[in-house]
């Protein structure tokens, strides 16, 4: 792969990481409930939030290790041990998300029964088939680089 698009595609998941992460610290300030509250109500009586913050650290390790990966892909190494344990670790975090999106599924579903959840389980359920994707993709590429490294 060429150089300047590996470092091209980094610097999208850079800018994505960055983009994800202030819109994590944004977002609770301009939610309805919120709008009065202070910073020490806003992050430390949200249950919902902590859960969301804590989840978010599957996220950026993925988004970490893909940017190892294109790192390896610059260098000529895709078919080294590095690049495979990278591929296993992004195909473990987005399963690790699909985890916690389905708890939180769950938890609307079982804690809030009459509340309008449509637009939550829409999003959710977007994300699953997203993350689903992308584990399916990183285990298609780890077995193909694992046949591949048998062959050379």
């Amino acid at each position: 792969m060429k150089r300047g698009l590996t470092v091209f595609l980094q610097v999208v998941i850079i800018l994505i990481a960055i983009g994800a992460f202030a819109l994590m610290l944004w977002e609770p300030h301009i939610e309805g409930r919120n709008a009065q509250a202070t910073l020490f109500q806003i992050y430390f009586n949200d249950p919902f939030l902590a859960y969301a913050y804590t989840a978010s650290i599957a996220f950026f390790v993925a988004l970490y290790q893909a940017f190892k990966l294109l790192g390896y892909m610059g260098r000529n190494q895709v078919f080294s041990q590095n690049s495979m344990k990278a591929l296993r670790t992004i195909k473990y975090c987005t399963l690790i998300l699909v985890g916690f999106i389905v708890a939180a599924e769950a938890y609307l579903f079982i804690a809030r029964p009459g509340d309008d959840i449509a637009g939550g389980v829409a999003i959710g359920l977007f994300l699953i088939f997203v993350f689903v994707a992308i584990a399916t993709a990183t285990a298609v590429f780890e077995r193909l680089l694992k046949k591949w490294q048998s062959h050379i």
